[in-house]
């Protein structure tokens, strides 16, 4: 067992005080520590992950699950360094623990231990934690929204992002032929080099847009789905070059919601839609541990590679957020504590 830290009385923590823009970001060093009840287990966070429902919370997209102010943070791995006596699933001080919750903006974690995975020692810290939430996303949406099977041709939006990316390599695995959409030459690279066999530059200003360019690689006749993270922006042409009884997962809205959807916009080809959320998927303990270690199977046999693109500090939460609602970024953010 390593040789771990007395725990302080405060922290080190950014709390977002309302919601606002980035100036609602606020760098605290006197932050009270928690103390861990029944079930719980306290975390010294070495690393946290971005996320771009960071923002929804910060917009008030997403309403706050418990106040203001609020510590944002869906995700961390680090040191348990305290666990209350009663209900811990058998994780004790010392456990190295990859979790998913709220408020990882911070030094100390509180974490319910049946959110909480071991991580195996082959696997890095930035590894597992830059892969926790979008490599479940990626799998969950490929495994239970709309289980592609080898042959069959999707679209990805925002292939260069996490949760993108993941996805390509995921559905690359499984022989499924990816078309990816990406803004920027480096964007398409990424989607390149993460198994899109086509990617579609939606920035390009020459020739026909994406939409079009999507029925071209079909022969006019779509694809059998569509993950969309987009949403607004994207939204009514994924819904046009679906094939007939195809499916549309919008599983993101970065540009804004998906409006309310006219029915006969997809009766016209038989077509499914979904709009399906993680924690909906790993509600119970049982899906949690199947989709948590589903994605460190992928990275210990290689299938599955994690592209961290920048570390960030606590005083460089503000520029996270930026960078990430201007879309400058590809792969995974991490908050370095």
């Amino acid at each position: 067992m390593p040789i771990l830290k007395p725990v302080p009385t405060t922290m080190r923590a950014v709390l977002l005080t309302s919601i606002g823009g980035t100036e609602k970001l606020q760098h605290i060093d006197s932050q009270p520590t928690p103390k861990p009840s029944d079930g719980q287990l306290l975390v010294r966070n070495n690393f946290s992950g971005f996320n771009f429902v960071d923002v929804y919370y910060r917009t008030g997209a997403y309403p706050s699950p418990s106040g203001y102010p609020l510590i944002l943070g869906q995700e961390g791995i680090g040191v348990v360094v305290a666990a209350h006596e009663k209900n811990t699933d058998g994780f004790q001080v010392g456990d190295g623990t990859v979790w998913a919750g709220q408020a990882g903006y911070a030094e100390f974690t509180i974490v319910p231990a049946m959110r909480a995975i071991r991580v195996p020692p082959e696997i890095s810290d930035k590894d597992a934690v830059g892969s926790h939430l979008v490599g479940m996303t990626a799998l969950s949406l490929v495994k239970e929204a709309f289980p592609a099977s080898k042959g069959q041709t999707v679209l990805v939006h925002a292939a260069a992002g996490g949760v993108g990316s993941f996805l390509c390599q995921i559905l690359r695995n499984e022989g499924v032929n990816v078309i990816a959409t990406a803004g920027g030459a480096e964007k398409c690279a990424v989607a390149l080099d993460s198994g899109a066999i086509h990617v579609i530059d939606y920035r390009a200003s020459d020739g026909p847009g994406w939409a079009h360019k999507v029925l071209e690689l079909t022969n006019n006749q779509g694809v059998d789905a569509i993950y969309d993270s987009v949403g607004k922006d994207t939204w009514k042409d994924s819904i046009e070059v679906a094939k007939r009884k195809g499916k549309v997962v919008f599983y993101g809205s970065t540009s804004g919601p998906v409006p309310p959807l006219d029915l006969s916009l997809i009766r016209a080809k038989n077509l499914s839609v979904i709009q399906p959320t993680l924690p909906m998927y790993i509600a119970t303990r049982k899906e949690l541990e199947f989709y948590a270690h589903g994605v460190f199977d992928l990275l210990k046999q290689g299938k599955l590679k994690v592209k961290t693109t920048r570390l960030y500090s606590l005083e460089e939460v503000a520029q996270a957020h930026k960078d990430m609602e201007s879309r400058v970024t590809n792969g995974k953010l991490l908050l370095k504590l």
